[in-house]
């Protein structure tokens, strides 16, 4: 019987469990390790950052979708992969050995070497730093009601690419909840974003973007760019504009809350394992192995697949790693089964929507683009989506969108 060890539950490697525990009965034994107990959806922290969800209401228990007789849950934290060795090294737990190994761990957030921005800046990778968004937002808000001090009301967003666009109008959306705790209007919470590139949301095009902007300026959310984030202190974000010429003085925003949301990279695990890498995302092969290790799949943020034509790869999504554990479970079982492996892995995108609040968005959906209350439902719909190809009817009636009115 061979062993499939997977690491990571998230999109991509709970989708690879979901699908070869339809696949196999007595062919194969599934040992997930996962650092949490349950699956939470990446694509919706911003509601926990928010506020305006608790993260139960965006999860669900691993137990509830791993077959106890074929699959093994293991909590625990991944050190690395010693694919010489065929084992997985695990923080107080002995190693587990394996046949054959998928790493789907998720996506890390880097601060490029600038000055405060791992000490000050709180990103939003997990449940857990989406919830220290949340408390340190209400925190200041309760500060601000103490010594009236403007600094505990300004938001300040590193990065306005498209999870930080989310999350900017589910917080913009939030101004009257925090203005009752912090004893304000809710007009006087401010919301800055900074980003370095000259266009932002560059998926879509001109006509969406020009929606979703006049959205986020209607919602009182300021975008300044091209910005470079120069310098975080423990009350202050200092940037200087693109083009700014040689010795102009930086710009110094005063804030209480400072979120970070730019350099997307994989996870460490990639280089503590010795796959080369780039931003900790291996080039996989055809199949989606590593090139160290054909018994090595690495999916989601953690792989790097190129686009056609192109220099550079697909950017991460939930869509394409939810593909990618489809793929990986379908090679699998054929490598198990003896019969031929399927072609190489290709990924067509069905399109992306970007949610501006509850009720308004901005997206391309099978080549065709919407907007607004459409675009905010679908968005729910493929939310919903999502949930059914990893947890079924069961998690989509417990923890999915039906608030397609607004």
């Amino acid at each position: 019987m061979k062993k499939i060890v997977v690491l990571g539950a998230g999109y991509a490697g709970l989708k690879t469990v979901v699908d070869l525990q339809k696949k196999f009965r007595d062919q194969a034994k599934i040992v997930l390790i996962n650092n949490v107990p349950y699956h939470y959806e990446t694509m919706r922290l911003y509601e926990v950052a928010s506020g305006n969800y608790p993260y139960t209401k965006m999860s669900f228990e691993l137990s509830d979708v791993i077959r106890p007789s074929m699959t093994e849950l293991v909590v625990a934290n991944v050190e690395k992969v010693d694919y010489e060795n065929k084992q997985v090294i695990l923080t107080d737990h002995e190693p587990v050995s394996y046949d054959y190994c998928v790493i789907g761990l998720g996506f890390t957030l880097g601060t490029r070497g600038i000055e405060g921005a791992d000490e000050y800046t709180l990103p939003m990778h997990d449940v857990k730093s989406a919830e220290a968004i949340r408390d340190r937002i209400y925190e200041q808000m309760q500060a601000y009601r103490q010594d009236r001090d403007a600094k505990h009301l300004q938001i300040v967003i590193c990065g306005a690419g498209f999870q930080a666009v989310e999350l900017a109008g589910a917080i913009a959306e939030s101004r009257p909840r925090y203005a009752k705790m912090a004893g304000c209007n809710p007009e006087d919470i401010k919301i800055t974003m900074l980003d370095g590139s000259p266009r932002v949301l560059p998926m879509f095009n001109d006509k969406l973007l020009a929606y979703a902007l006049d959205i986020m300026k209607k919602r009182d959310i300021e975008l300044i760019n091209p910005a470079y984030v120069q310098k975080v202190t423990e009350d202050s974000v200092s940037y200087k504009m693109a083009k700014a010429p040689e010795g102009t003085e930086l710009t110094v925003i005063k804030a209480g809350t400072m979120i970070w949301m730019m350099a997307f990279s994989g996870h460490p695990i990639t280089e503590k394992s010795g796959f080369k890498q780039n931003r900790y995302r291996v080039m996989v092969s055809e199949h989606l192995t590593a090139p160290e290790s054909d018994d090595v799949y690495i999916l989601g943020e953690d792989a790097a697949v190129m686009m056609p034509g192109k220099k550079f790869p697909y950017p991460p999504t939930a869509q394409m790693a939810l593909t990618m554990g489809t793929y990986a479970a379908k090679d699998l079982a054929a490598r198990i089964g003896g019969t031929s492996r399927p072609a190489a892995y290709t990924y067509k995108s069905l399109g992306e929507v970007c949610s501006i609040g509850e009720d308004k968005a901005v997206g391309m959906a099978m080549g065709k683009p919407y907007k607004g209350y459409l675009a905010s439902a679908l968005k729910k719909m493929i939310i919903n989506k999502s949930l059914l190809e990893i947890g079924g009817m069961k998690q989509v009636f417990g923890v999915g969108r039906f608030d397609l009115y607004h």
